[in-house]
């Protein structure tokens, strides 16, 4: 499953959280895939697209971050993939 991570950084300090990076990586947990990321033009907030099939994995990736970072965690679908479920529909 997709989840586009929506991520605030507290304190508008972008470069905390880009330290935390450098220094201990992504820190994924096994069957947490990162897909790409995306910053805004004012550093403000970064949207990361996630995939796994487990949401704890998700939960416990975001708790490494949270004292950096304030996380919105949004279930997403391909628009093909909608497409197709609303086939019958259209």
């Amino acid at each position: 499953m997709l989840f586009m991570v929506i991520e605030k950084f507290r304190g508008q300090d972008i470069k905390a959280v880009y330290r935390q990076f450098r220094d201990k990586g992504r820190m994924t947990p096994d069957g947490l895939a990162f897909v790409g990321s995306w910053v805004t033009a004012d550093n403000g907030r970064c949207f990361q697209l996630m995939e796994c099939d487990d949401l704890t994995l998700l939960q416990r990736w975001a708790a490494e971050w949270s004292h950096l970072v304030e996380f919105e965690i949004v279930p997403v679908v391909t628009g093909k993939e909608t497409a197709a479920a609303l086939a019958g529909q259209l």
